[in-house]
Formats: structure tokens, sequence, C-alpha cells
């Protein structure tokens, strides 16, 4: 073997991985995630006291279920978005005669209708194989819904707004842009198992509103008013400024001929 040619590719790859903060980003966020997610779900089922009945199938499965359907609501929008893309057709969009509110209303309605798709059939083979009680949240599951949309919406706008800025390199975000809310939306365990520093933070997060809310329904039959407002306070001012932020980068695109680069790179 010649060793100066694997050193080549070996420094290629270095050069690459210098010059690109998502990837230096990827190597060590995933790891964190997990080392995160499982650390703090051990650490909640450890200070459960032993004498309290706690109902995992239905706490767990529940959660899993909600956060599918908010990750599904993200990425409709923004891997919509990025078959344009992929396929070419995204300069067609852009000078066919659609407004952009049509795109983005277009692009709701797909979410939702993926969304409900993913969350009918996870719903059904929940009740059928785990017993998991469907429509234990009653009327309540209405708000949660409406707001896990709204939050994951924000989140494909400001997807699609970097990747139009900066570029494809960046469509690993359609995909994995919820996961870095994952440790802060208190999914699989409640708000009290974080830092008090990393609380504060998660306070800001409408997902953690969410997953908390549903949790006191499941526990109390009742919904948790506070968390409800703070999630619909929350998403009113991240969903305004995810629409800002889509427009504006739509306007510097088209101001410096982005665009076209979607296409082309």
């Amino acid at each position: 073997m010649n060793y100066l040619k694997i050193q080549g590719i070996f420094l290629r790859n270095i050069f690459l991985l210098k010059r690109s903060w998502h990837r230096i980003f990827s190597i060590f966020y995933w790891t964190t995630l997990e080392l995160f997610l499982w650390g703090f779900i051990t650490k909640w089922l450890e200070g459960i006291s032993a004498g309290r009945t706690v109902n995992f199938t239905v706490i767990l499965l529940g959660a899993l279920i909600f956060w599918d359907l908010f990750n599904r609501a993200q990425q409709s929008i923004a891997v919509s978005f990025m078959e344009d893309v992929w396929s070419r057709n995204l300069i067609n969009i852009f000078i066919a005669p659609i407004s952009i509110k049509e795109l983005v209303s277009g692009l709701a309605l797909i979410s939702i209708f993926q969304g409900f798709l993913t969350f009918a059939t996870m719903i059904l083979l929940a009740s059928l194989l785990y017993a998991f009680p469907a429509f234990q949240l009653g009327i309540y599951l209405i708000p949660f819904l409406i707001n896990i949309f709204i939050f994951g919406w924000t989140l494909g706008l400001f997807t699609i707004g970097l990747i139009i800025r900066f570029g494809p390199s960046l469509d690993i975000l359609a995909f994995s842009m919820p996961m870095l809310f994952y440790p802060l939306s208190a999914v699989f365990y409640p708000l009290s198992v974080l830092p008090v520093f990393l609380q504060k933070i998660a306070i800001l997060i409408p997902t953690m509103h969410l997953f908390e809310g549903m949790r006191f329904v499941l526990a109390n039959g009742t919904i948790s008013l506070p968390h409800l407002l703070w999630a619909v306070s929350l998403n009113l001012v991240y969903f305004t400024l995810g629409i800002m932020f889509f427009y504006w980068m739509i306007r510097v695109a088209k101001k410096r001929g982005l665009i076209g680069r979607l296409v082309t790179d």
C-alpha cells in the first residue's frame, strides 16, 4: 500500500472537517444527546419512590407518539422543500405564479396530512400491541396537537431559511433540527430532573410545556393551564419570528443570486 495516498485521503477529509462547522457539530452533538437523554431518564427512574404507581406504558408511549408527531411536522415542511432542491425544480417554483404565502400554506398542508397519517398509525399500533389508552387525553388532545404542529412549522421554516442562505450542505438539518431540542423538551422525563440552569432554558421551549402538560393530563385528568398558556405564547412569538426569518432569507437569496446555487451545488 502507498501510505502517502492514504495520508492524502485522510488529510482531505480533515480539511473538509475543518471548513465545515456542521460536520464538527455532528461529531459531538449526537453522543452528547444520547448521554443527556438516557442519563436524565435513568435519574428520573431512580428518583421515583418505591410506593408510587407509575404507568410507564402510557407515559413513555404517549411521549414517543407526540414527539414523532412533532418530528414529522417539522420534517414534512423541510424535506418537502428539499425535494425541489434535490430534483432541481426549485427555480421553477420561484418563477411560477406562486406567492410565498401559497408556498408556505402548501407545505403546512402536506405537513398536516403526513403528520396525521403517522399519528393515526402509531396510535392504532400502540392500542393494539400495548393497550395504549388512545383517547385518555380526550378533548385536551386538540390544543396539544395544534401547538405541536405550529412549533414544528416554525422549525421547518427556520430550517428552510438556513438552507436557502447557506446552501444544500445544510440539508442534514431538514432531518435533525428537532433533535436539537430533544434534551430540553422533557419528552421522557419531567422538567424537575434537569439541572436548575437547564430548567431556566427549557422554560423557553414550547415542547417542554407540551410534554409536561401531557403528563399532567395523564396523571390528573385535567389540563394544566399554565403550561398551555406558556406553549401558546411562545409559539406565537417563535412562529412570527420564523415567518420573518424565512421571508428575510428569501429576500437575501434573491438579492445575492443564491437560489440558483441551490440547484447547482
